[in-house]
Formats: C-alpha cells, structure tokens, sequence
C-alpha cells in the first residue's frame, strides 16, 4: 500500500505517514504491544487514536514480530514486516520509509495508548509549514517527581523553539527561578529526506552517554523544532504503567477512540 520507487511528486498534496514502531520484546514489560486494555490489545488503542489524525495520509505499524502483525491484521489495521536487528524506532521507521511516496513520517510511539491525535495533528501540521524545519517533537510542563526521574528526558530550549540539549538529568540547574522546565514527549516528526539522513549516522558520544537517540540528530548539526503541549498522556514501560492505563480507561477518565 506505502511501496513505491518515485520520490513524492511535488504537485501533489503532502503526504505524511504515521509510523508506529512495535516490538515484542522489553526489557521492562516483555508483549507490552499485546498486553489486554478492556478487551483489545494495547497496539490497537494506539492504532486507533493515531488514525483520528486529521493530517495524516496513512497509519501503519512496523514490527518484526508475527504475533503484532497478526494482532493488527485482526483489527484491520495496516501492518509492514521489517527485520529484527533494527536498533530504533527509527531505524525500523527508515528501514520500512525507503522506498514510501511520502512527503514526511511522524514517529508514534508503540507504548502509547492514550496518545492525543491533536498532538498528532500539530506535528504533521508543522512539517506542512515548515518544510524547512527537518525534525519536529513535542514537549509539556514537568511534573512532580519528573526532574529527578531518569526515565523521564528533559529538553531546554533556545529563544527560537529549538532544541538545545536532551538528559535524564535534571535541566537547566534552577540557581535562579524564571524558566520553566519541560519534559519531551517520544513523538517525532520528520522531513522524508531528513529521517534516511539521520538513520544512517552512527551513534554519537552524547547519545551513548544519555542512550538518548534524539542526541544523535543535534550532535551532526540537525535543527528539532519543539512545539509545546499542556501535559503528557501517560505512556506504558512498566506493570505499574499498564495497570494506570487500564484503570483510566476503564473508569472512562479518558475518551475512548472512535472504532473501539
């Protein structure tokens, strides 16, 4: 459905893919992607809500397990095979995007099953009107307990709305009050041409020290572009993560996607 050997006509519309990276292994919640949330599989609610996106052309999920394939397949969701040894996201995202007529591809991440599709919107929107910006991501207010926890990346920002520096670590030192602090939220868009770019740097210094790939982008010289949200949905890396979506979900704290 995505195949095609032409680069993107420039008459034509912009074309922009959501790709949902997925696979069954994690260190800390192993099948997360099929884990039960009332009823269907974790993938399928990050499916849905990615596909009420007004912006985008297509969704479709890249795995390199069956078992996700054969999940999504269930569901009627579009799904691409790719090869087990991608290192990242990304590098399965450019694997699977090198031969796709698109204009540009916003990263979902896999894990995130109350994702907002506004947010969505904003990053395609964003490659829409910017063309010249390669690389687009998301950003909300810390919260209680987010600076001093290293699962949680911290992002600075320069005068413009770009990206200065990523860490686990707590940024910037607060010696004076004035500036707020933010949390980057793992959603990405890229610029076609920019993502099969960045996919084939090797990994960087900074990028090895914090294991943060984002790194890897402004260590060669790339711009990202952070646009700002109230808050961050609630993703799933830990049982206790999953437990929290479930009851959320459940207690119809948050609105069901259209189709589940």
């Amino acid at each position: 459905m995505l195949h095609t050997d032409t680069a993107p006509e420039t008459t034509e519309p912009p074309r922009i893919v959501g790709a949902i990276p997925a696979r069954y292994d994690s260190e800390r919640l192993p099948g997360k992607a099929l884990a039960d949330i009332s009823g269907r599989p974790l993938i399928e609610h990050v499916y849905r809500r990615a596909a009420q996106a007004q912006s985008l052309s297509a969704v479709v999920v890249l795995t390199d397990d069956e078992r996700i394939a054969s999940a999504v397949k269930d569901f009627g969701g579009d799904v691409e095979m790719t090869p087990i040894d991608c290192a990242s996201g990304t590098d399965r995202i450019a694997w699977a995007a090198r031969n796709w007529k698109v204009d540009a591809i916003v990263n979902i991440q896999g894990d995130e099953p109350l994702i907002d599709s506004d947010s969505i919107d904003r990053v395609a929107r964003h490659l829409t009107e910017h063309s010249d910006d390669p690389v687009v991501t998301l950003a909300a207010p810390v919260e209680a307990g987010d600076a001093e926890n290293p699962d949680v990346v911290k992002v600075v920002l320069d005068l413009e709305g770009y990206a200065l520096y990523f860490s686990r670590s707590a940024i910037p030192f607060a010696r004076n009050p004035g500036v707020r602090s933010l949390r980057h939220l793992g959603i990405y868009g890229y610029q076609y041409h920019a993502l099969l770019e960045i996919a084939a740097l090797a990994p960087t210094p900074l990028e090895r020290s914090e294991s943060l790939e984002q790194l890897r982008m402004l260590e060669n010289g790339y711009r990202l572009r952070v646009l700002e949200v109230a808050r961050a949905a609630p993703g799933v890396d830990t049982p206790e993560d999953l437990e929290r979506v479930r009851r959320l979900i459940e207690s119809a704290e948050v609105t069901a996607p259209q189709g589940a």
